[in-house]
């Protein structure tokens, strides 16, 4: 389909949306277009086309456990991904999933986040229906929600995703990262992040994840002031 016949699709949306939307897809290895000539139709490729299953996992979990009334179900997997895309959203889930009702500097110290990092995913997490105060006081522990804990099928599906060919692993085996198989596709920084943060435990099937948390050592600010790049480079 041309950028033009898209927008037909979506009135709700200009057509120089969608055109935008369309480069940057095919930037992404999404689409495909036979010549590369303004004007061209573009066309699911098969990277894109292998993006059903991620869909389908995020509209039902958001259908059993979101709600959002009666919304289509390419809205449910947008307004899904919104509450999960955040960096470190997943490293603070993985945490709470891994080690239970945990308090707000437990959350930051095995997550290896700032605490005013923190703060704020917790906030955002909270709003979005994923964690819970387990009390009304300050410094209660945060917990999982029952739609927090429901996502371990979104989880497994972006790991299969990501990594399609990847052979059974035993249940004892460390876990590594995943990595993106497709040749010719770039990954970008929030590929990568997803490929190596998401997973789901082949050792309990009540877990989302199959590892340990790994903090990030934290870098004081004054070596990121000395290490920021001249203006030479």
């Amino acid at each position: 389909m041309r950028v033009r016949d898209v927008a037909a699709r979506l009135p709700f949306v200009s057509e120089q949306f969608v055109g935008k939307r369309l480069a940057q897809m095919h930037a992404d290895g999404l689409v495909t277009r036979a010549v590369d000539r303004h004007g061209a139709p573009y066309q699911l490729s098969g990277f894109g086309n292998s993006l059903s299953s991620v869909h389908r996992a995020l509209s039902d979990w958001s259908q059993a456990h979101l709600p959002l009334g009666k919304v289509a179900g390419a809205e449910r997997v947008e307004d899904a991904v919104r509450r999960l895309h955040l960096r470190h959203s997943t490293a603070v889930i993985q945490v709470l999933d891994s080690g239970g009702p945990a308090r707000f500097v437990h959350i930051a110290e095995e997550a290896g986040l700032d605490n005013g990092f923190t703060r704020q995913r917790l906030n955002r997490l909270q709003l979005d229906g994923l964690v819970a105060r387990t009390g009304s006081r300050h410094g209660d522990p945060y917990v999982l929600t029952d739609a927090g804990r429901a996502l371990g099928p979104v989880y497994t599906a972006v790991e299969r995703w990501s990594n399609p060919v990847a052979t059974p692993r035993p249940a004892a085996a460390p876990v590594a990262a995943a990595t993106r198989t497709h040749t010719g596709i770039p990954l970008r920084s929030e590929g990568i992040r997803t490929a190596a943060a998401l997973r789901q435990s082949t050792a309990a099937p009540s877990s989302l994840f199959s590892h340990a948390p790994q903090p990030q050592p934290r870098v004081p600010a004054a070596v990121t002031v000395q290490s920021a790049p001249s203006r030479g480079r």
